[in-house]
């Protein structure tokens, strides 16, 4: 049987620190950027094309499957 996840911990340790912070804060910029320019993102998401987080420009910026955006290697 698998341990259970200590997700305070993994917050704590990794989630809360800065740089992860601001990269989450442009994701979440990403798609209200998305959403006001009209594009479809419901059941969507919203990708990097260039794989940087904080580059926000339209052109860098795409509404795709999540099986297509979490394929793409990293």
């Amino acid at each position: 049987m698998a341990t259970k996840r200590n997700y305070r911990k993994e917050y704590d340790s990794y989630h809360s620190k800065p740089a992860q912070r601001k990269a989450r804060s442009s994701r979440n910029k990403a798609r209200r950027k998305m959403k006001a320019a009209g594009a479809k993102i419901r059941g969507r998401e919203v990708d990097h094309k260039n794989k940087n987080p904080n580059d926000n420009r339209r052109s860098n910026l795409r509404a795709v499957s999540r099986k297509t955006n979490r394929s793409r290697k990293k």
